[in-house]
């Protein structure tokens, strides 16, 4: 388990460009480095806000879309279009104004899809899509993922893995169902803490006071049983990126002395 690493930022509009940024940064590397990248995106305002600045940022065109494989960590099990699911949103914020490769663009089935309503299927499908595109090199069953974006919810959910629930227990499987997730709707495909564990970098992003008390408890020492986001964690790099809001319950010693 690598340290986590805090940068905090002194509003959600900084934090969001700062962050599109530093990921432009870090797909160009690995670009440069083997000549694709893959990032996992994640949903929400904080997510959502994030695609948005990169859109906006001039230096988005530094990326080569075609060579950038999109990933999911979570997703509403809704239709095909639904205003609510992550990839919908993904789409207006950013993924509609790029050129990307269709073939890259890995979306979770939709409830309307090939397996119906059937969401355990639907997550054993996208499982069996993240084995296909693991390599030798890769740790387990799915790809080394250069960066992999999680919102921290303010129960500490992330993903949809939720406090206590079973999909959080999980250690074996890659990517699960979800029943009865307490936040709406309540049936969702999430990746589990082993497939985030895969990652090189996991970032974690929270703004706004309602997350302040989720960011303290995860990074106070909490389970991950109770507290999700404290489980989930890179195999080279956590970082948690933060705005003043989402930061004001942190411990001091846990405040980094240098934030933007």
């Amino acid at each position: 388990m690598t340290p986590p690493q805090l940068v905090v930022h002194r509003d959600k509009e900084l934090m969001a460009q700062a962050a599109a940024a530093r990921l432009i940064t870090k797909i160009v590397d690995a670009q440069a480095a083997r000549g694709h990248a893959s990032v996992v995106l994640t949903g929400g305002r904080n997510g959502n806000g994030l695609l948005a600045a990169l859109a906006a940022a001039p230096a988005r065109d530094a990326v080569d879309w075609a060579r950038l494989d999109l990933w999911w960590g979570d997703e509403r099990f809704l239709p095909e279009g639904d205003p609510e699911r992550n990839i919908t949103q993904a789409r207006e914020a950013l993924l509609d104004a790029v050129p990307l490769h269709p073939a890259r663009v890995h979306a979770m089935p939709a409830s309307d899809g090939p397996y119906g309503k059937d969401v355990d299927e639907a997550a054993a499908a996208y499982a069996a899509e993240l084995a296909a595109a693991a390599g030798p090199e890769d740790h387990g069953s799915v790809p080394s993922f250069d960066v992999l974006m999680l919102g921290v919810g303010p129960d500490t959910h992330v993903a949809s893995l939720f406090p206590e629930l079973p999909a959080v227990r999980e250690t074996e499987r890659t990517v699960v169902g979800v029943h009865g997730a307490p936040k709406p709707p309540p049936v969702r495909v999430s990746l589990t803490l082993p497939a985030i564990r895969a990652a090189r970098e996991v970032w974690l992003l929270a703004a706004g006071e309602d997350k302040a008390e989720a960011a303290a408890i995860a990074l106070s020492g909490a389970g991950e049983i109770q507290a999700p986001a404290a489980g989930a964690y890179g195999r080279g790099r956590t970082l948690w990126l933060l705005d003043a809001a989402a930061a004001s319950q942190l411990p001091r010693a846990l405040y980094p002395p240098a934030s933007a």
